[in-house]
């Protein structure tokens, strides 16, 4: 009897580690290891050994009670792959459109272990202009980038994203009403605030939001006024611009994720 593949090539560490994240994914406040164990159908002492290395990696963390619960590193993970790459290469035309309209440099951040990350940057057309380079991490706390990342996520998404960035940051003092300044700005749709790092600049941030309407990143201006250019756009209308070349991005990004759902089960 000839065996089957699927028996020839198992990995039963590797099985019992999926099983795990598979389930965690499901569950809302986490699972403890005798819950675990019993959807399933192991033994508890099964899995002690695998939840301690996926706690020490990052992809499961510890809550009180000894709850296990899913981190946001998985989703970090995917954030480097084809769809991040996708979402600069929609962004370059529309960001550089956004520089020449606005006057002012412009950036793209997305949320990856921890941080926000820079993805994609544009110059300011003239001489002046504030830029942060490619691949910078830049704070969740004290940054525009970092507000609207975390905004328009549910306060479960909050939580995690600000547990992974607090393991290590060295700025992890949270602003004054953090939450209640967060739900303002999703109410609003954007971030206007005085830069946390440079005098006189203001950022100016907006969310490009997936189908279901949270964000997979951010789009932010380091507005400065032009003292030299009399007709440049004012920050009113720098950020009427910078939002309304964030709605487009969402739907190319809402479009581009339908799309390749479609495809992948054609």
């Amino acid at each position: 009897m000839e065996e089957d593949d699927s028996d020839r090539y198992r990995a039963p560490a590797l099985d019992k580690g999926l099983d795990i994240l598979e389930l965690l994914s499901g569950i809302d406040g986490g699972l403890t290891q005798a819950e675990i164990a019993k959807h399933l159908g192991r033994s508890p002492n099964e899995f002690y050994r695998m939840l301690d290395r996926l706690v020490r990696r990052g992809y499961v963390t510890r809550l009180e009670g000894d709850r296990y619960s899913l981190t946001l590193k998985l989703f970090g993970l995917a954030q480097l792959h084809a769809p991040v790459r996708r979402l600069a290469s929609y962004a370059t035309p529309l960001m550089r459109d956004l520089a020449v309209l606005t006057k002012q440099a412009n950036q793209l951040s997305v949320f990856d272990r921890g941080a926000a990350v820079v993805i994609a940057q544009q110059e300011a057309p003239d001489y002046w202009g504030i830029s942060i380079r490619v691949g910078s991490h830049i704070s969740l706390f004290n940054t525009g980038s970092g507000h609207v990342l975390l905004a328009f996520r549910s306060d479960e998404e909050r939580a995690m994203m600000i547990a992974e960035y607090e393991k290590h940051a060295d700025d992890i003092a949270q602003p004054a009403d953090f939450r209640e300044r967060l739900n303002h700005i999703r109410a609003r749709g954007y971030e206007i605030m005085p830069s946390a790092q440079t005098a006189g600049v203001y950022n100016i941030s907006a969310p490009i939001l997936g189908p279901d309407g949270r964000s997979i990143a951010a789009l932010t201006c380091p507005y400065i006024k032009l003292l030299n250019i009399p007709d440049a756009p004012d920050v009113d209308q720098a950020r009427e611009m910078l939002v309304t070349t964030a709605h487009k991005l969402s739907e190319l990004a809402g479009a581009d994720v339908i799309h390749s759902s479609v495809v992948r089960h054609a």
